[in-house]
C-alpha cells in the first residue's frame, strides 16, 4: 500500500508540473491574464537616420505600455509595402503604424484594415480617410522657416540647387512650400531640382553635387543648396567642402546630430530645422493607448514642435 501511495503521489506531481509549463495564460483572482497586444511598425526607410530614430522611439514607447512591437522594413521597395501590409492584416495585429510612408500608396490596405477593425496610425506620414491619425511636424511651417532664413542669407538673389525626394509625404510638403515661396521672388533662379536616391541619400547627394560643381565652375554660377532633409544637405556640403568652394551655402531639415556638428564647425551647411522625433513617437503611442482603451484620439493630424538651428544656437 505504501508503494502504491508513493506512485500515486509521483504521478499527481508530474501532472501538476506539466500543467505549470504549458504556456497557457495564467489565471489571477480577477480572471485570465490579458493577451499582449501587437503593434506593427511598417516603413520603407529604416536605413534613414531619422526614420530609424522614430522607429526606435516607437518601440520604446510601445514596450513601456506593455505592448509588443513588430517592425517591418521594405528597404526602399515601395511595391512591397502593400503586400507586407496585407500580411500584417492577415496576421491580425492589433494596430499598424506607418512611419515615413505615403498612405496614398496603401489606400486599399488601409480600407481593408479598417474593415477588419485594425486602426492605422501615421508617424511622420500623411493622413488620409480610413486612418486613425498621424503625428508629424508642420512640414509647411518648417519649410517656410528654413527657406526664409536661406533667402535672407542669399540677399534674395542668386542661383539655387534643390535636392529633394517627392515620394516622401513630408519632404513633398516642404518642397511644395519652397515652390510657393520661389514664386514670390524674381531674383532667385533654380539651376536644377534633383531627386535624391533612397536608400543612400548622403552618397547620392554627394555625387549629384560633385557633378553640378564640375558643370558650374564659376563662383556666381551656384549660390546655395536647398535640401529637403539633412542627409542630402550633408552629402552636398561634403562635396562643396571637398571642392574648396567657399561661396555656396546649404540648408536642410531634421536636426540630426551630424548636421548640427557640421553647422557648429562652420561647414557649408549653415542651418537646419530640428524635428522632435521622440515627441512624434510619444504622440502616436499615446493615441494608440487611447484607442485600445476604447476612447477617441485627440486629433487626426497632431504636430510636434520644431526649432530652427543655426551656428548661433547649435551648441546649446
Amino acid at each position: 500500500m505504501k508503494k502504491l501511495l508513493s506512485l500515486f503521489i509521483l504521478v499527481a506531481l508530474a501532472f501538476s508540473l506539466t500543467g505549470c509549463g504549458g504556456g497557457k495564460p495564467t489565471t489571477t483572482p480577477e480572471g485570465p491574464e490579458k493577451e499582449q497586444k501587437t503593434v506593427a511598425i511598417l516603413t520603407p526607410y529604416l536605413s534613414s537616420v531619422t526614420t530609424n530614430e522614430m522607429v526606435e522611439n516607437l518601440k520604446t514607447q510601445v514596450a513601456e505600455r506593455d505592448l509588443k512591437a513588430n517592425v517591418v522594413d521594405t528597404k526602399g521597395d515601395f511595391a512591397h509595402l502593400a503586400s507586407r501590409m496585407e500580411d500584417l492584416i492577415s496576421s491580425k495585429v492589433n494596430a499598424i503604424v506607418l512611419v515615413s510612408t505615403d498612405p496614398n500608396q496603401l489606400k486599399d490596405q488601409i480600407k481593408k484594415a479598417q474593415e477588419k477593425g485594425i486602426p492605422v496610425f501615421g508617424c511622420d506620414s500623411g493622413y488620409i480617410e480610413g486612418m486613425t491619425m498621424n503625428a508629424t511636424s508642420d512640414n509647411q511651417a518648417m519649410a517656410q522657416m528654413i527657406t526664409e532664413y536661406l533667402f535672407t542669407t542669399m540677399n534674395n538673389k542668386g542661383n539655387l540647387v534643390v535636392l529633394t525626394h517627392r515620394p516622401h509625404p513630408g519632404v513633398l510638403k516642404r518642397t511644395q512650400e519652397l515652390d510657393v515661396l520661389l514664386q514670390k521672388t524674381t531674383e532667385i533662379k533654380i539651376v536644377t531640382e534633383q531627386q535624391v536616391q533612397v536608400p543612400g541619400p548622403i552618397e547620392s547627394a554627394r555625387q549629384q553635387m560633385e557633378n553640378l560643381l564640375l558643370a558650374n565652375k564659376t563662383e556666381e554660377s551656384l549660390t546655395a543648396v536647398w535640401a529637403g532633409w539633412d542627409e542630402p544637405a550633408i552629402g552636398a556640403s561634403q562635396a562643396i567642402e571637398a571642392a574648396g568652394r567657399k561661396n555656396i551655402v546649404v540648408v536642410g531639415i531634421d536636426g540630426t546630430s551630424q548636421a548640427i556638428d557640421m553647422i557648429k564647425k562652420g561647414s557649408p551647411l549653415i542651418a537646419t530645422v530640428k524635428q522632435n522625433f521622440p515627441g512624434m513617437a510619444e504622440i502616436v503611442a499615446n493615441q494608440i493607448d487611447l484607442v485600445f482603451q476604447g476612447k477617441q484620439v485627440e486629433g487626426t493630424e497632431l504636430y510636434a514642435p520644431a526649432t530652427l538651428i543655426t551656428k548661433e544656437n547649435a551648441g546649446k
